[in-house]
């Protein structure tokens, strides 16, 4: 028979020998179900321990790090959520170096010190069991009652703690792998489905439903900032509903967040500053929209319960808001210059008809009537100043012009106080979506809008005129609307003011075809990001895979581990088997490390990006790799420019990353050769940079292999070894970090990796 399946004989048989022959203690029923529900199945362990032995009260606490958190208690409701640093507790330090149960009997000095526990009058021990696998603490069980415990019940107390042990551990396994498959599920489903998306309603109706199903909640709000940096588009939830709405940015709550740029998670509204988007929210995420280091809008996600999200939901936020940001970007802009190109084509449209009229009256009127028609508007009406430099209306219309005309009879449209008399008296134009909460807002009789557009006519510093657009309904304009209306006040004042107004209209033409190419340029520009997008799918696919195929595999692993380390610890120095179950160990621990690699592939871990010396973090990994330089008959050659810029950059992901070339470098250069590692400042697409490269004088890539290197699990080491993460790995560093790789390689000739930063 072959070696694996000796030692596959040999564990068995090992195991059969060993196995316990005492009557079986009480043990929770852990459907498959159950193992992705942490909870529940922690509390039917807790049971197993209480059913067990009679006691007052008891908890379970699972490691996290250095730190105990509670997860189920009985008769102790206060306990649980509680968190204990081990260090911090002599008892806890105790178990955790000991790996043995602790008992505490009141009266002793350590009574007072005991870890979290609501004791009655009568108690009088409490007691400490270790849960353990291998050499390795992975939670505590806490009891305490009246009367010491007997050996027997130690003795099932015991058996019952090493029996649950490997449950929990595959419990845990599996709830921490359900959850990251949900995150990479949510990301897979926004590539797919928001991404596709045709405009900018689309984008943050799909992106709501997959929010909300995922959050468990409808309070969902999307904050986005005009390009002029004026206006809110406020979109959220109403009763199932997507509402949208325009608001002014100053003085708005979202404000400090699309200053500041940062995200914020606040477990409990009720305890921390916050201002919510609804009333009913207890807890939120807000992270920012960032488009090339520039905030353009925020996501709010609230929910009606506190401590609703964790680190792990809020960097899957920041992996989706960088996709979103730039898909939203490029939709905005597409629509803005669709709008803007419609626009300025009607507006074209009605300078047309204007032309070559010399009354100023006539030019008005059928302004105000094209203005209407075309672009739909209920209301449009066009002031001139006189001699005497008051204004007069000189064209109205709109389906409300005549019972407006009738009550400006009497009244004038002009008030010092209002929307009108400010456009008058500053320049400045004005867009308005709710004219209940705008304190300048003046109503006229019989008729009181809920929008409001008035943009001034501007002869250098003087203002000759205005053109007001109104809306009995709210959030009716936008900011196109804003412009078209902005740029129709310029072409009527010369119209007005200038005879010449032939070339004024070239000038409008070729703002149109510039307009066009834009538009072209831009849609091109999301073509490219789709491209990026469907790429991201792709990874997203891949990394979902290899933790699949780890979690498979480490459930397994795990037990053999294990079971092969008990087993050695309980076998004789001088056992025939020993050699062969130590065989046993190490493979199964190289496993391990192959399933270690792949979860590092597909996890996200946590960023810390600080300003740092990329010559300092060339030598550090100099430094480590030198030995190993040397023995393979390679001579080394440093070239760092002392001038260089300092980067932000996450100094162990870099150190990863000049780790994996230097390695590949080696291995393509088995008999010996030359490694030069070298830094320099470099401009590039009009930005600073600073470049990193390695080059080796081994064996080179082929051309066809060359296109292909950096995807997962591609490896050119054939049976040499190789997980062909590698180079994915470091691809997916440089690029989260914004910059670039590149290789440059010929057979025979070596090869040139070369990583661009920026500054």
């Amino acid at each position: 028979p072959s070696d694996a399946q000796r030692i596959c004989k040999l564990t068995a048989s090992l195991f059969a020998g060993n196995a316990l022959s005492s009557p079986q203690p009480f043990l929770p029923d852990l459907p498959s179900g159950l193992a992705f529900d942490l909870p529940l199945a922690i509390e039917k362990v807790l049971g197993s321990f209480v059913q067990s032995v009679a006691c007052q009260g008891a908890w379970i606490a699972l490691r996290r790090g250095e730190s105990l958190h509670i997860q189920a208690e009985w008769n102790d409701p206060k306990s649980k959520g509680v968190t204990l640093l081990i260090e911090s507790n002599a008892i806890l330090r105790r178990v955790n170096r000991s790996l043995s149960h602790v008992t505490v009997t009141r009266g002793q000095p350590n009574w007072d010190n005991l870890p979290h526990g609501t004791m009655k009058s009568g108690t009088n021990i409490w007691a400490c069991l270790p849960l353990v696998i291998g050499q390795r603490l992975i939670g505590v069980v806490a009891l305490w009652r009246q009367k010491e415990f007997t050996p027997n019940e130690w003795g099932q107390l015991h058996e019952l703690a090493m029996r649950v042990s490997p449950s929990i551990e595959v419990v845990v396994t599996f709830s921490e792998m359900a959850a990251h498959l949900r995150r990479l599920g949510l990301l897979n489903d926004f590539v797919l489905t928001v991404s596709s998306a045709q405009n900018l309603d689309q984008i943050a109706r799909r992106m709501f439903g997959l929010l909300a199903r995922a959050f468990n909640t409808e309070l969902i709000t999307l904050f986005l900032r005009s390009s002029d940096g004026r206006v809110l588009r406020d979109y959220r939830l109403m009763d199932g509903k997507m509402t949208v709405m325009s608001v002014s940015l100053a003085g708005h709550t979202i404000q400090p967040y699309l200053s500041e740029g940062r995200v914020r998670r606040i477990s409990d509204t009720h305890t921390e500053e916050f201002t919510a988007t609804h009333k009913e929210a207890r807890s939120a995420l807000v992270v920012p929209l960032k488009y090339r280091g520039s905030s353009i809008g925020v996501l709010s996600i609230e929910s009606p319960v506190t401590e609703a999200f964790n680190q792990y939901d809020e960097h899957l936020m920041v992996v989706i808001t960088s996709h979103l940001a730039g898909l939203i970007e490029y939709t905005r802009l597409r629509e803005e210059a669709e709008g803007r190109a419609r626009s300025l084509s009607l507006i074209h449209e009605v300078v047309q008809q204007v032309i070559g009229l010399t009354d100023k009256a006539e030019v008005a009127q059928i302004t105000a009537d094209l203005l209407a028609q075309y672009f739909k508007y209920e209301l449009a009406m066009i002031l001139f100043t006189d001699e005497g430099a008051k204004f007069s209306i000189q064209g109205i219309g709109g389906t409300f012009a005549d019972p407006v005309k009738r009550a400006l009879r009497n009244e004038d449209f002009i008030k010092p106080d209002g929307i009108t008399g400010y456009v008058v008296r500053t320049g400045e134009s004005m867009l308005v979506n709710d004219t209940a909460r705008e304190a300048l807002y003046r109503p006229i009789r019989n008729w009181e809008a809920g929008s409001e557009i008035c943009v001034a006519l501007k002869d250098g510093e003087s203002v000759l005129g205005i053109i007001d657009v109104e809306s009995r309904t709210n959030n009716a304009f936008t900011h196109n609307d804003l412009i078209a209306v902005e740029a129709l006040a310029g072409i009527l004042l010369s119209v007005v003011s200038n005879a010449n107004q032939y070339q004024k209209l070239q000038d409008t033409v070729r703002q149109l075809r510039s307009t066009e190419g834009e538009l072209k340029a831009r849609m091109e520009a999301q073509r490219s990001a789709e491209i990026r997008l469907v790429q991201a799918a792709k990874l997203a696919a891949v990394g979902e895979m290899a933790a699949g195929i780890a979690h498979e595999l480490n459930n397994p692993l795990t037990t053999v581990t294990g079971f092969s380390e008990i087993v050695l610890q309980e076998l004789p120095s001088e056992s025939t088997h020993r050699q062969e179950l130590e065989m046993v160990l190490r493979e199964a621990r190289r496993a391990s490390d192959v399933v270690r690699r792949l979860l590092d592939f597909s996890r996200q871990g946590e960023r810390v990006r600080t300003n740092a010396d990329l010559n300092e973090i060339v030598n550090d990994v100099i430094a480590l790799t030198r030995h190993l330089i040397q023995t393979n008959n390679v001579q080394l050659q440093l070239r760092l420019d002392e001038k260089l810029s300092w980067v932000s950059i996450d100094r162990d992901q870099m150190k990863q990353v000049l780790l994996n070339l230097i390695h590949n470098a080696l291995h393509a250069m088995p008999a010996g050769g030359e490694l030069i590692v070298s830094t320099c400042a470099a401009e590039r697409e009009d930005r600073r940079w600073v470049c990193m490269s390695v080059q080796d004088s081994g064996l080179g890539i082929a051309p066809v292999d060359q296109q292909r290197i950096f995807e997962p699990f591609f490896t050119t080491k054939g049976d040499s070894g190789g997980t062909g993460l590698g180079l994915s790995v470091t691809y997916g560093i440089v690029t989260d970090h914004g910059g670039m790789i590149e290789v440059s390689s010929e057979l025979h000739a070596g090869s040139t990796f070369t990583v661009w930063l920026p500054i």
